[in-house]
């Protein structure tokens, strides 16, 4: 059904793209195409997906940058593998210190929120075990659009000068100095078709490519991030930078009408999905665009979410496992709680950020589910100077709470927003999925599934298809494409809706599915950013 289904029950932006012998599908067309090319030479679906992520650090660094972390699922040889590649926070931080820096909360820029970055040894860990080509050779067109430069598309020249706008208010020390170097270079953020550039950035990729990544993590460029946080009172030094090791873990999962659908486990917010699906498994969904189905897929969300922002942080420092989390007896218990009016759960506050998120495959049956972010759009705001290297602000998620589960402390991994999703039938491979968009992930995981599975939508129609998210207590907000009488009907159940018109509050998603007889992929990219399908 994944090949042939058609829908047209909403506005398409473009049809599905089919292809046989390789497809990556992304959220910039430059990087796609750069993914592509290392199909065309020889690679395989894993060279793709690090070629693409490199080269989005460049055209698109209003999203993620090399000082980003990253999450992949990998299915290669009948087997899917995890790997995380988030960084943990500097051994030396602690809530008490936070506090001496004159905070009560962490803040969202500056150096207090930067965590070990993960994103390249994420790609040299990918590219040692699993690539083909060399990581010089799949870096190469990221490091030649950052020398070169490339033109701005239109989604991302909104973002960047909404960025610049923000930053030129509130980042006014000298940490901050770099970054108006590097990203408003002229004074201003680049304008839509306007060529940016950056030498520092090129030369950063070609370290990481000629040592491997072990430069970022305990040669020069790692000396420079140490220098820089000393001068500026930040926590990270170089030993935290040298201690830093992606990690291979076994991917989660729960079994959804027949299909399994997989996650990374915690620190990562991927069991929020698994949770609402396994809730929801229980309902019988006869259509997609009634009151009925919309109520129960927020319900559950809402159920969800109150779990995982109350018990999930980096696994080992959980009290209630994973297995708990999702066992039958646990969802049964949960699912009981949703009635016919909406409730109010104890639960946090979902809000935006800045992430990137590609799949890629190849004939050979290899497939990629990679995703990767800085938080919050441009990050801390910090850049290092000389480098490109521009400093995610994951620790923004750590609660100075001590007594939370997911308590700031020194050497620990954060409650991850960045998710991939990957999806099988039985022991054969349907394919990559992902929605990025901060707390939106889980949410757009469980539409895109539903849409997928209980709705028969292709993957194009799947992504088109309008959404929902829920917020905060009985908040929830709609895409203005979302019906109307459906609003009205939610509201008499108690939800507090509210239409939005910014397309891009709710997610950007990529799919590719497989036909597991005949090998031909078909592959949708999001219509709400300048989204791509690369095939062959």
């Amino acid at each position: 059904m994944y090949l042939t289904n058609q829908s047209n029950a909403y506005p398409i932006s473009q049809k599905p793209v089919y292809a046989k012998n390789g497809m990556v599908a992304t959220s910039q067309p430059l990087a796609a195409q750069a993914g592509l090319d290392m199909l065309k030479k020889g690679g395989n679906a894993i060279d793709a997906a690090i070629a693409t992520a490199a080269c989005l650090t460049v055209v698109e660094p209003t999203s993620n940058g090399i000082g980003s972390d990253a999450f992949a699922l990998v299915w290669t040889k009948g087997k899917l593998h995890g790997l995380n590649g988030s960084g943990k926070s500097p051994k030396d931080i602690t809530i008490d210190a936070v506090k001496e820096k004159g905070y009560h909360e962490i803040p969202t820029h500056g150096w207090i929120p930067v965590t070990v970055p993960g994103a390249p040894g994420t790609w040299a860990e990918l590219s040692k075990r699993f690539g083909k080509l060399s990581l010089k050779e799949v870096l190469t067109p990221a490091i030649t659009y950052a020398r070169e430069g490339y033109p701005i598309s239109p989604i991302l020249g909104k973002y960047w000068k909404n960025a610049y706008r923000s930053f030129k208010e509130k980042l006014t020390g000298a940490e901050f100095e770099e970054w108006f170097k590097t990203f408003a270079p002229k004074g201003r953020a680049p304008e839509v078709g306007e060529l940016w550039s950056s030498e520092e950035h090129a030369n950063t990729l070609q370290e990481i490519a000629d040592t491997n990544g072990e430069s970022f993590y305990r040669g020069n460029l790692a000396e420079k991030m140490a220098s820089f946080s000393k001068e500026n009172g930040g926590f990270l030094t170089k030993g935290d930078l040298a201690d830093y090791q992606p990690e291979w873990v076994d991917p989660i999962r729960v079994n959804y009408r027949g299909h399994d659908v997989w996650e990374i486990p915690p620190n990562g917010q991927g069991i929020v999905a698994l949770q609402a699906l396994n809730i929801l498994k229980g309902f019988d969904f006869q259509t997609k665009d009634s009151v009925d189905t919309y109520h129960k897929q927020i319900e559950a969300i809402k159920l969800a979410y109150a779990d995982a922002l109350k018990h999930v942080t980096e696994e080992s420092h959980m009290k209630v496992s994973t297995e708990a989390i999702l066992s039958e007896s646990y969802t049964e218990k949960r699912r009981a709680l949703i009635g016919d009016e909406a409730i109010l759960p104890e639960a946090s506050d979902p809000s935006a950020s800045g992430t990137v998120y590609l799949a890629a495959a190849d004939k050979e049956g290899n497939m990629v589910s990679f995703i990767q972010s800085n938080y919050m759009g441009f990050g801390s705001g910090v850049v290092v100077p000389g480098t490109g290297i521009a400093l995610q602000n994951r620790g923004h998620n750590f609660s100075m709470d001590p007594d939370h589960v997911n308590a700031l402390a020194g050497g620990k991994r954060t409650y991850h927003t960045i998710i991939p999703g990957f999806l099988s039938k039985g022991d054969q491979p349907v394919g990559p999925f992902g929605v990025m968009g901060g707390f939106m992930q889980p949410q757009g995981h469980v539409q895109v599934v539903m849409n997928t599975v209980d709705f028969g939508l292709n993957p194009q129609a799947a992504l088109d298809a309008p959404r929902w998210q829920w917020m905060k207590e009985k908040k929830v907000e709609v895409e203005n494409r979302f019906a109307h009488h459906i609003v009205q009907e939610l509201v008499a159940k108690g939800h507090e809706m509210k239409i939005e018109h910014e397309p891009n509050s709710f997610g950007r998603g990529q799919i590719i599915w497989r036909n597991s007889e005949t090998g031909v992929l078909v592959g949708g990219t999001e219509s709400r950013t300048d989204g791509k399908v690369a095939a062959w």
